[in-house]
């Protein structure tokens, strides 16, 4: 500021700035130092107060209640507690700090007389702000209330809740259901927590049964879980094995509709869980329109979560629960509601004495906020706008809006302040950069340029309502000095300021070497000389050529590829004017890598510690952060060069400690930012002197793979680290648990083995190196056994408690560690089936093994097989392996229900009728008592038919014949087997019934053609056997002696007619019965029974007897019956 002449008139300037710019700000922000100086008055302000809600965690030592405020005199401080007036001061349990209105509540009592809300309020004589209103909370512990609570019995099939009605407190709230060892209830279709808690289940089943339903409420923020006394569930199973089928209906929410309201930013949740059977399955949608992407369906889709709602998330949404016969929906109404937020903020103001003063306050939200003002903290009106007309010094307060929904209250303080005139003096110095814009600061419109008359005006320049230049596009003619008039009812006053144009100029670079440096030089075309180049580069004084690859100028900006430690140095542009030029410099440095250091020198040299000294490398523009040392030894790894030693990058020697005995060199690298640089040149060799070793051997390790051994094992020193020749060590062991004196011996290798020793007892143990220099420093103790051997003997008291059908708990007593011989690795239980209680026949199964580590006396043994016999044993295992096995202990497992059933099958398909067939499960797993099968129509439509039940009560039943179906209809068909225990898992089928009945694949009516095909066969053959030999006797003779009108005037018609004239035996005629009977008595025909009412049997046998006019013949002297032929 070129202008200052004193410090009076600097600070008084700067107060003048704050004013001027103050009507861009939202707070008047007159730093209090400055009003120290001058005595200028300032409105309390609050700077910094607790949140609305401030909680008491019983793990937090304190609780602040903050309220700090600046103002000019000093702000007092006073505190409301429940609108009642609440002095910290008389408190005095409480911390209060001088000259501030925060006062801490300990942690070291009852805190519940401190819960309430609390507002501050800071004063002074020109004002009073107040603070947001501070609700002070200390949350109960919560607590599950004691009670005894009766069983849930309920049947199966029937759907059923579990309440959990959690305790209040402290949210976020979770809610766990778990059993008393803290194993989670398995969710799924059927069962599920809902968001109130309780655990629902669709329909109950066997397995739901237990004792042990425990609700547990988490509240993380008071770091709390709390567990609700333990439920029980008895499930009855239904005496008919079946579970009665129903359509779904809600088990939560109650009703049809439900409204919803949540804030603005809250997750939404909706939930619909249902109960049915089968399980219904839950469908969403969101009523005309299509859900975001942001939705989450969880809990099996009963659950849909919209994250972080807006308003467009209101609307009406729908669940729809739907099994095969039927469904039920549910609409929830969706209000997206909104805490207050400021339309327009109340701004502090400065105004002069006469002026109109508005103050406006305007807030939105759902439901509408209700503001209220408050003037020093007191009630004023209600309302968005306050005007104060002809304004005086007097209305200078603090004015307060507040408004607030049922989602929350929001405050804010305004700073109004009535000037008597205004404070002026020189204004400030503004700089730009040519071709920027810039603003300066004034209260009033009148603004002049250089002490003209003439306002400023044009394209570029805009004057605000508040004062305030903003010139565009800066070129070097605005350089100079403007005036800023301000008048009011007390005065005027004037305000200079300076603006000064600077040129673009190149900047100083820091570049990494072999990339691409740019340097910017911009001037303005419309001032240069169009005959020559108007800016150009020089490095240093010599001019630089720009004709290489290397380098090129484009839009004013110079272009170094690959740069290169040559490319180094300072860099100028001159752009030329018609009038002058002017010239800006830059600095280019290349950053690189250190060169290698220089002169390294071996120094005080003292046995096994040297000092090596070197001279630093050029850094390369970025300093040198450390030094690597490294070492290469000539014997064990010649050419292999290792790290020794880093020392920081401010140092140019380092003190050396050595190993003995061998023989080195050294070089050192330098790194820094850009990286590590290349090595030195090596130095010159040095051999230390040999020595006794530094050390001993690490990690030692006894183990024992023998009874009688033990194994010592531990990782040898490095060759580098054996300090002289013929490096060995020396092992000392004794028992720990009786007095013996060491025993040592000394060995080459890194192992040692102790024969001889007892089995599994404690040994200490230590090693130590020595060379021919001597010993290592005194060795560390270790503690180890012997070998292990087997255990010798089995665990006792084995006992076997059947849990279900598939589940047994085995217990025993441990084994004395007398007998482990070992380090005891558990137990082991083993057991295999001896046979099914259903079919004893079946063989033995194979052995099973269950592992169980640590020492423990008891292991649930699972996956056993139903209803059978089972015999088991225990034994335990150290490192060595496994002892003895128990006696022992044969069981036998109760009924459960029976496997799928293998082979069910379709075996036929007509056109109202499906016959079935299936196979008896692989594993009853009981006594079968029959099948349960199910059938429904499932066309390919959404709709599907009612599931239809079929019990059959006879276990050896295997087919089964469905009738009275649908003709060319799809049906689904299922199958289960049935014990006294329940039904097992279903099999299924499908086919497609006929339009026509397919009569050619019935069985009866192929086994009907081929009775009659045979039937016939043997009728001709009779007849044919028949005419051969009936040649004895005349037909033709018989007619003769007894003359018969029909059957002589049958002729053509008869069954088995005479073939000609001549005598030959009757076709078809039957053989005599005795050789006694006279020809004449064996004439008749089947054609004497063509009119009489011939009847055939079921099976298609001829059944007739002489009647009418047969009595009138000779053959009804015959005695015998005739039949004919099946």
């Amino acid at each position: 500021m070129r202008l200052l002449r004193s410090p009076r008139l600097a600070t008084v300037l700067l107060v003048v700035i704050y004013i001027c710019a103050f009507h861009t700000t939202s707070a008047i922000d007159i730093p209090l130092e400055v009003l120290g100086h001058i005595n200028i008055v300032q409105l309390p302000t609050i700077t910094a107060q607790s949140p609305s809600t401030l909680i008491a965690f019983p793990f937090d030592e304190s609780f602040p209640v903050i309220c700090e405020a600046k103002g000019n005199p000093e702000p007092e401080f006073r505190w409301t507690k429940n609108d009642q007036e609440f002095d910290p001061f008389l408190d005095p349990r409480l911390m209060k700090e001088e000259n501030s209105g925060t006062f801490v509540i300990p942690n070291n009592g009852n805190l519940t007389e401190y819960q309430g809300t609390y507002r501050c309020y800071a004063s002074n004589k020109l004002g009073i702000a107040i603070s947001k209103e501070i609700e002070f909370i200390v949350p109960n512990v919560p607590k599950f209330p004691k009670e005894t609570l009766d069983p849930v019995v309920v049947e199966e099939g029937q759907p059923f809740t579990l309440k959990c009605d959690p305790p209040n407190g402290i949210p976020p709230l979770q809610i766990y259901w778990m059993t008393i060892n803290l194993q989670h209830i398995e969710q799924d279709q059927r069962v599920s927590v809902g968001l109130n808690g309780d655990l629902y289940f669709s329909h109950a089943v066997e397995k739901d049964s237990r004792r042990d339903y425990c609700c547990f409420a988490s509240f993380p923020r008071i770091r709390t879980i709390v567990q609700k006394t333990a439920m029980s569930v008895i499930v009855k199973t239904s005496r008919s094995n079946a579970i009665l089928e129903r359509k779904p209906s809600l088990l939560t929410p109650p009703g049809g509709k439900s409204e919803i309201q949540l804030v603005k930013g809250e997750d939404l949740n909706l939930e619909c869980i249902a109960e049915g059977f089968p399980t219904p399955q839950v469908e969403w949608k969101k009523m005309g329109h299509k859900f975001p992407s942001k939705v989450r369906f969880e809990n099996h889709g009963k659950l849909v979560i919209v994250p972080r709602a807006e308003q467009e998330d209101s609307g009406n949404y729908m669940c729809k629960a739907k099994n095969p016969l039927g469904e039920v929906q549910h609409t929830f109404t969706v209000t997206v509601e909104e805490p207050p937020e400021w339309v327009f903020e109340p701004e502090s103001q400065l105004s002069m004495i006469g002026s109109d003063v508005h103050i406006k306050c305007s807030a939105s939200g759902i439901p509408q906020p209700t503001t209220t003002w408050r003037v020093n903290g007191g009630p004023l009106v209600i309302g968005d706008t306050i005007v104060i007309h002809n304004a005086q010094v007097s209305d200078s307060a603090v004015y307060q809006c507040e408004a607030s929904n049922r989602h929350g209250t929001i405050l804010s303080n305004a700073n109004i302040m009535i000037m008597s005139k205004y404070i002026s003096d020189e204004g400030e110095e503004y700089s730009v950069v040519e071709r920027k814009g810039v603003t300066m600061h004034c209260k009033q419109r009148a603004v002049d340029l250089n002490d003209s008359p003439e306002s400023v005006h044009g394209p570029r320049f805009t004057v605000h309502e508040n004062g305030s230049l903003k010139i565009y596009n800066v070129e070097r003619g605005d350089t100079g000095q403007y005036t800023c008039l301000a008048k009011n009812t007390e005065g005027s006053s004037a305000i200079n300021a300076m603006l000064y144009v600077k040129v673009v100029a190149p900047e100083d670079q820091r570049i990494l070497i072999g990339t691409t440096a740019q340097l910017s030089c911009l001037a303005d075309p419309a001032d240069l000389i169009p005959a020559e180049k108007p800016f150009s580069f020089r490095k240093s004084i010599p001019r630089l050529h720009v004709s290489t690859d290397r380098y090129f100028v484009e839009n004013g900006v110079f272009h170094i590829m690959n740069v290169s430690h040559s490319d180094q140095g300072v860099y100028r542009c001159v752009a030329k004017t018609p009038a002058d030029q002017d010239v800006a410099s830059a600095l280019l440095m290349v950053l690189d890598v250190p060169d290698a250091p220089e002169n390294l020198v071996l120094s005080d040299r003292k046995g096994r510690n040297v000092t090596l000294k070197w001279v630093p490398g050029d850094d390369h523009n970025s300093s040198t952060t450390e030094f690597i040392i490294e070492y290469e030894e000539s014997h064990w790894e010649p050419s292999n060069w290792k790290e020794l030693l880093r020392v920081p990058g401010n140092r140019n020697s380092a003190e050396l400690r050595l190993n003995g005995n061998v023989d080195y060199c050294f070089r050192v690298s330098a790194v820094n930012a850009v990286g590590t640089g290349r090595p030195s040149e090596a130095t010159e060799r040095y051999k230390t002197p040999p020595e006794a070793p530094d050390r001993n051997p690490e990690n030692i390790r006894i183990e024992g793979h023998l009874p009688h051994e033990m194994d010592i094992k531990w990782e040898p020193l490095l060759p580098i680290e054996h300090n002289g020749p013929s490096l060995e060590y020396k092992v000392s062991y004794r028992r720990q648990d009786v007095e013996e004196d060491w025993k040592e011996h000394t060995v080459k290798r890194h192992s040692f083995v102790v024969r001889n020793t007892p089995t599994f007892v404690p040994y200490e143990i230590k090693i130590q190196a020595k060379n021919r220099q001597g010993f290592g420093p005194e060795p560390k103790l270790v503690t180890g056994y012997s070998g292990e051997d087997f255990p010798s003997a089995a665990p006792d008291n084995v006992a076997v408690k059947v849990m279900n059908s598939s589940v047994v708990k085995v217990s025993w007593t441990r084994v004395h560690k007398d007998k482990l011989h070992g380090h005891l690795g558990g137990y082991r239980i083993s057991w295999w089936r001896l046979r099914s209680l259903v079919d004893s026949k079946k063989s033995p199964g194979d052995k099973h093994t269950l592992t169980v580590p640590g020492d423990k006396n008891h292991a649930t043994v699972p996956s056993l097989t139903p209803f059978s016999e089972y015999s088991l044993i225990v034994m335990t295992f150290n490192g060595r392996g496994n002892g003895p096995g128990s006696h022992p202990v044969n069981f036998k497992t109760p009924e459960g229900v029976p496997e799928k059933n293998h082979d069910f099958r379709v075996t036929d398909v007509q056109r109202h009728t499906v016959s079935l067939a299936w196979k008896p499960p692989l594993e009853p797993n009981g006594i079968l008592i029959g099948y349960l099968l199910k059938y429904q129509l499932i066309n390919d439509t959404e709709e599907v038919g009612p599931l239809q039940t079929v019990d059959i009560s006879k276990p050896e039943t295997t087919t089964w014949i469905l009738r009275d179906l649908e003709p060319l209809s799809k049906y689904k068909f299922y199958l289960c087997s049935c014990t006294a225990v329940g039904c097992g898992p279903d099999v299924s089928d499908e086919c497609t019934t006929t339009l026509e009945t397919r009569i050619s694949t019935k069985g009866w009516f192929i086994g009907l053609m081929c009775a009659i095909a045979l039937l016939t066969l043997i009728v001709l053959i009779a007849c044919f056997v028949n005419r051969n030999k009936g040649g004895k006797y005349s037909v033709k003779e018989k007619e003769d002696l007894h003359p018969d009108v029909e059957s002589q005037g049958m002729n053509d018609d008869t069954f088995c007619e005479y073939s000609d004239n001549d005598e030959k035996p009757l076709k078809g005629s039957q053989h005599s019965l005795s050789r006694e009977i006279k020809a004449v008595e064996s004439g008749d025909s089947l054609v004497d029974y063509g009119d009489e009412d011939a009847q055939f049997n079921e099976d298609g046998s001829f059944i007739g007897e002489y009647a009418g006019r047969k009595e009138k013949r000779a053959s009804a002297e015959i005695k015998a019956t005739i039949q004919t032929p099946a």
